[in-house]
């Protein structure tokens, strides 16, 4: 984890990172997207900003069909929204993705990658989202599964795949819970108070540790806590401390003391023994004081739950608009305040008020004029910063998101006509989800400063892989439906459509006649390294 200055003077945050008072606020029935207007707009009249214009059909249903499905729309998708006339189109389309099986499993990969940067959480964890959004699980219930559920519930069980992967490190069970669940970096604070604020110091970190510090993983990955332990710890000045259960809001949990005879004190330590070695441990002993439950617990009541509705929020709008109201995402500190901090104060009171339903924000964020901005600006002006969110940045995919998108757009677009049912697509669609790992294996996750990788660059320029998944010029594949279209320009047109959910503008066309024309001893071929770079460009490439 990195480690910021900014981290340092987490404790004046405090009084900031609480929600404000109701008043101060537009009303709470104001719907989200007309709110999240306000505020935008409200920040680029006062800084004298203009906006960029809302993008058009075209682009939109790229746009939104990656961010809510995981992948580019279908050639009959994309041509139905842009010809249709309906009024609330964007709302049908909205609405139509949200109950998809696409979006299911796209907020799944979305969640997963989220909570396990870099690596994913594993099968478990999958089957535990997997199964929590097709409940529409909220965001709150999904947290106590992860840090507290039971063993005993299958699915519960392998929520808990979360602390079970980190445990045996206390470093990382303590960072990630901090980072992942409150946008807050707690690494700085393990060596030494800040030199300069008074209040901050490793009493914080260790705090938050004391909550696994009982955690432990016997064999066959069960998991169980001791009923007792302290987490001790030194001072810079050699002095040793004991850490009490401390949430970063500064609120201390109270062990509760029980009275036990000598014989009860030996039977339970012997029964976590006896848990902790057996070769098939089975579920641990109950214990009466869970401090990861008393974790849970407190973050999420009132008073102490902004840092968990405030990180959630601030991830949500990241992941739909590049950056968050919050930048980064694990410094929500005074010292890094929000860009929009009255509509990231709404949002959060909105969440915990609708009880953390994550369907219901990303809804409303993909309905605002702000989400459905064009990414066209005017070259005489300098462009906004992102924090105004003035213009839409381009985003580059995932890696699941790449894979589906390249596999959809080298496909024949007649195997993806709008006359499939419901439950034809659905079995498309998880055919496709698998497909697409082979492919999404190759790519790097997106992140800070993006750039793409050698490895990816040299995949797509010397792999016989490209050639045999994408380029082959049978029927079911893009190549050989262009050779059944009558001439260059239906062929350009078609090619187009399925890659980059468009047609093609005046100079296109002309370049790519030009191009093929001077190869007409084989103009197969050039049309071949003519789908191959669209393929392999920056349009495909990323979100936009």
């Amino acid at each position: 984890m990195r480690c910021f200055p900014a981290v340092l003077l987490f404790v004046a945050s405090l009084v900031s990172a609480t929600a404000p008072q109701a008043a101060e606020l537009l009303p709470a029935e104001q719907p989200i997207e007309t709110v999240i207007d306000h505020y935008v707009a409200g920040l680029l009249a006062k800084d004298k900003i203009n906006a960029a214009k809302q993008a058009d059909n075209a682009t939109f249903i790229r746009r939104l069909t990656l961010d809510l499905a995981g992948r580019i729309p279908t050639v009959a998708e994309t041509q139905a929204y842009v010809a249709s006339t309906s009024p609330s189109k964007r709302v049908e389309l909205v609405d139509r993705l949200l109950t998809s099986v696409d979006f299911a499993l796209h907020h799944r990969n979305e969640l997963d990658v989220m909570l396990s940067p870099g690596r994913g959480g594993g099968d478990e964890l999958r089957k535990y989202l997997t199964w929590a959004i097709e409940q529409n699980r909220p965001w709150n219930a999904m947290f106590s599964d992860m840090l507290a559920g039971d063993e005993t519930d299958p699915y519960q069980k392998a929520a808990l795949s979360f602390v079970r992967s980190r445990a045996r490190e206390l470093d990382d069970i303590t960072n990630d819970t901090s980072v992942l669940f409150f946008g807050v970096n707690v690494t700085c604070a393990k060596c030494h108070d800040h030199p300069l604020v008074e209040d901050w110091k490793q009493d914080h970190y260790f705090g938050m540790a004391s909550f696994f510090h009982r955690t432990y993983i016997a064999k066959k990955d069960r998991i169980g806590e001791k009923y007792s332990g302290d987490l001790k710890f030194k001072t810079k000045k050699g002095e040793e401390r004991q850490a009490k259960f401390m949430f970063l809001t500064s609120t201390v949990i109270d062990e509760p003391q029980v009275e036990r005879t000598p014989e009860q004190l030996k039977e339970l330590e012997e029964a976590v023994k006896k848990h902790m070695k057996d070769e098939d441990p089975g579920v641990a002993p109950k214990i009466e004081f869970s401090p990861r439950a008393k974790l849970v617990e407190v973050a999420l009541r009132d008073g102490d739950n902004s840092f968990f509705a405030k990180n959630i929020v601030n991830r949500m709008w990241a992941r739909l608009l590049g950056r968050g109201l919050i930048d980064p995402l694990d410094q929500i500190t005074a010292a890094n305040p929000a860009s929009h901090p009255e509509l990231l104060d709404w949002l959060m009171r909105d969440t915990i008020s609708h009880g953390y339903d994550l369907k219901r924000l990303l809804r409303g964020i993909v309905l605002s004029q702000t989400y459905a901005r064009g990414g066209q600006w005017d070259a005489k002006t300098e462009l906004p910063e992102g924090r105004y969110f003035a213009v839409t940045r381009p985003r580059p995919l995932s890696p699941k998101q790449y894979g589906l998108s390249l596999l959809i757009a080298a496909a024949n677009p007649n195997q993806y006509s709008a006359s499939l049912s419901p439950d034809e697509w659905k079995k498309r669609r998880e055919q496709l989800e698998s497909a697409a790992g082979g492919l999404a294996s190759s790519f790097e996750q997106p992140r800070e400063n993006f750039q793409i990788a050698v490895d990816e660059a040299l995949l797509f320029s010397n792999s016989s892989r490209i050639e045999n998944e994408l380029l082959r010029d049978s029927n079911d594949r893009l190549i050989g439906h262009l050779k059944t279209l009558k001439d260059l320009t239906e062929q350009t047109h078609a090619a187009y459509w399925s890659i980059a959910s468009r047609t093609p503008t005046a100079d296109e066309l002309a370049a790519i006649n030009d191009y093929v024309t001077k190869r007409a001893s084989d103009p197969q071929a050039a049309l071949k390294q003519v789908v191959w770079s669209l393929l392999t460009g920056p349009e495909l490439r990323f979100n936009h």
